[in-house]
């Protein structure tokens, strides 16, 4: 008989989970448990299940419970384990048959093993003890003073366990693996100067001092913010070696082109401005970041031409911003008169005006506010003048439309653009265009094995894949459940996979933090008309595959004006098409599919008949 507490509590016996349903009986069972092979008083368990208001009725009822669970252990043939004493009652089973046990002992050993100068085997055992856990201590045990006590011990060994595992895997040297999963525990425990510390430890070592710099400018701020403190001794050093560049060389440098850093020119002495955002856990793409890099750093080419602009597109979710911002940082030396980004919040209701960016922009390169003028005209061609003779590289992130983002181009030949947007933007000119798609497989288990460590995912290889694949391989979706699984590190990949799986309503479960893959399909869904809208949610019931003319006997259109919408999709990446044998076929990504079904069930549900048919075929 096994008892598991590490987790929600389970008793299992012969591969079947026979602890108690009901909750006080379920209760009794895991006081019992955490106390094995000792006596809980009466009084004690009477506490625990009433506190401080127990019923006339409480001896009685406290029997009764003991008795159901007697009861449990006689039909399993272990009556003896559950022992009546003069003062209370005891649970007698062998440590053994305790996870707490275990996980204990692991760590106890895992510790030894790290004292005695082996690293590597230390951080195998630590990994696996913390896979014991599968949620939080007792999770679905209703707790009372005795339990609660027990549960804040049992999470503070495990968090303890958690911090030596990571101190473990940096004295390996697994940089890059823990920069994902420090990323989601400095966002849950933004006070912990551990956590921080080891996160700039790790970014540094991987080649990346200026996100390590970022990490303790955000502690900082935390600390000061709400409690009044500054951070203490240790990362403070830190961080006054990372300024001073007074640490050991990186040692996990991540491999990349090194472009020539171009000469500052006469801006020479001027400050350069380093606004990108800090380079993001990437994986895979290898061909499209070759693409995005050559074009960026290629030689302009006219002498007299425009500065070179790349626009990457692509549906909800896909990775624009990602790619063209490690891009960015891929080649930021070869601008050495500065990098300047902006989000212009294209996919939203609240798009920036241009005017704004401009002005931000011109700050940045070290105009005073009273030398910037008023109007679009005048700011664009400030900006096209101060870029004159420098390199600098500039990410407009999240487009509404080519017309947003022309006013913005700085013009230089030595300048370069990247543009992000869910739209194929046309009329830039001399602009080249890279539409990215979903990841395959491989890459989408090795983004997932950046975030929540490479160990993990080869320990549950199968899990892993089918993650992937209920994800459609698309990178924020994968972000999002690999944030939940960084933050639940002895919880099943393949039990993940399972529950994704099975819910009919998918989207709401890719949602962790700030990062919400619904709320991206529905800015693009509400930037459509009523009547679009009503087309794209009716589409989702036709096969996984159709043709225009299948579209328009669905929707009473004819075949041009159903076209003409499918197009519209298409330029919103909100459709995917083939042609075979001269036929184009459309078809929706998986998740933009289930998107649309559900706004297809809402529309129903609602009786929010919208104009999807046209008023003829609606007569």
């Amino acid at each position: 008989m096994e008892f598991r507490v590490l987790g929600s509590f389970e008793i299992i016996q012969a591969e079947e989970n026979i602890a108690p349903t009901a909750p006080k009986p379920r209760q009794v069972a895991a006081l019992l448990a955490l106390r094995r092979n000792s006596v809980v008083r009466t009084s004690e368990l009477i506490d625990e299940l009433w506190e401080d208001d127990p019923p006339v009725s409480a001896m009685t009822t406290l029997q009764t419970y003991i008795y159901k669970l007697r009861k449990i252990f006689q039909r399993c043939g272990a009556g003896e384990v559950l022992q009546t004493r003069p003062a209370g009652y005891m649970l007698s089973v062998p440590d053994e048959d305790v996870d707490l046990h275990w996980f204990e002992q692991a760590i106890k050993e895992g510790r030894a093993i790290l004292d005695r100068g082996d690293p590597v085997r230390a951080a195998e055992i630590l990994a696996d003890a913390l896979a014991m856990w599968r949620g939080p201590a007792l999770v679905d045990v209703l707790a009372g003073n005795l339990l609660s006590a027990y549960v804040a011990r049992l999470e503070e060994v495990r968090f303890r366990a958690l911090e030596l595992r990571i101190e473990t895997d940096l004295r390996v040297g697994r940089h890059l693996e823990l920069i994902g999963e420090l990323k989601s525990l400095v966002v849950r425990y933004p006070l912990h100067e551990g956590f921080h510390t080891s996160l700039m430890t790790a970014l540094h070592h991987s080649g990346r001092r200026y996100e390590a710099l970022d990490v303790y400018r955000t502690l900082r701020g935390n600390l000061v913010e709400q409690l009044g403190l500054e951070p203490g001794r240790e990362v403070r050093q830190l961080h006054q070696g990372l300024l001073s560049a007074d640490l050991p060389a990186p040692s996990a440098i991540e491999p990349g082109p090194g472009p020539v850093r171009a000469p500052a020119g006469e801006h020479a002495d001027e400050p350069a401005p380093a606004r990108l955002p800090a380079d993001p856990e990437f994986a895979g793409r290898g061909t499209d970041v070759a693409e995005v890099c050559e074009q960026v750093a290629a030689p302009p080419p006219e002498p007299c031409g425009a500065g070179r602009v790349t626009v990457i597109s692509g549906m909800p979710g896909v990775g624009k911003t990602a790619l063209a911002v490690h891009a960015a940082h891929r080649v930021r030396s070869a601008f050495a008169d500065g990098q300047l980004y902006a989000d212009l919040r294209g996919s939203t209701d609240r798009a920036r005006d241009p005017a704004e960016v401009l002005h931000s922009f011109l700050s940045a390169l070290g105009f005073p506010a009273h030398q910037i003028p008023e109007g679009l005209q005048d700011r664009s061609r400030l900006l096209s003048s101060a870029a004159a003779g420098r390199g600098l590289l500039m990410v407009l992130d999240d487009a509404a439309s080519a017309a947003q983002v022309r006013p913005l181009l700085p013009g230089g030949t030595r300048c370069a653009v990247v543009v992000t947007s869910r739209r194929r933007l046309e009329g830039l000119p001399g602009a080249r265009n890279i539409e990215i798609d979903v990841l395959n497989r491989a890459d989408g288990i090795e983004l997932l094995a950046r975030i929540i460590g490479g160990p993990r995912i080869r320990r549950e290889r199968d899990g892993a894949e089918l993650l992937v694949d209920a994800c459609d391989s698309l990178p924020l979706a994968l972000r999002c459940i690999g944030d939940r699984l960084a933050a639940m590190p002895g919880y099943s990949l393949g039990r993940m996979a399972e529950e994704l799986t099975r819910t009919p309503q998918r989207l709401p479960e890719l949602r962790f933090g700030d990062l919400d893959l619904r709320s991206r399909f529905d800015s693009s869904y509400e930037r459509l008309g009523d009547r679009e809208q009503g087309a794209f949610a009716l589409l989702s019931m036709l096969p996984s595959e159709f043709t225009a003319d299948t579209a328009a006997d669905l929707l009473g259109w004819d075949v041009a004006e159903a076209r003409r919408t499918l197009d519209h999709f298409l330029s919103h990446h909100l459709l995917r098409c083939a042609q075979e044998n001269g036929t184009v076929r459309y078809r929706y990504p998986k998740l933009a599919r289930m998107y649309a079904r559900e706004r297809l069930t809402s529309l129903v549900q609602t009786g929010d008949e919208r104009p999807a048919r046209s008023p003829a075929s609606m007569a």
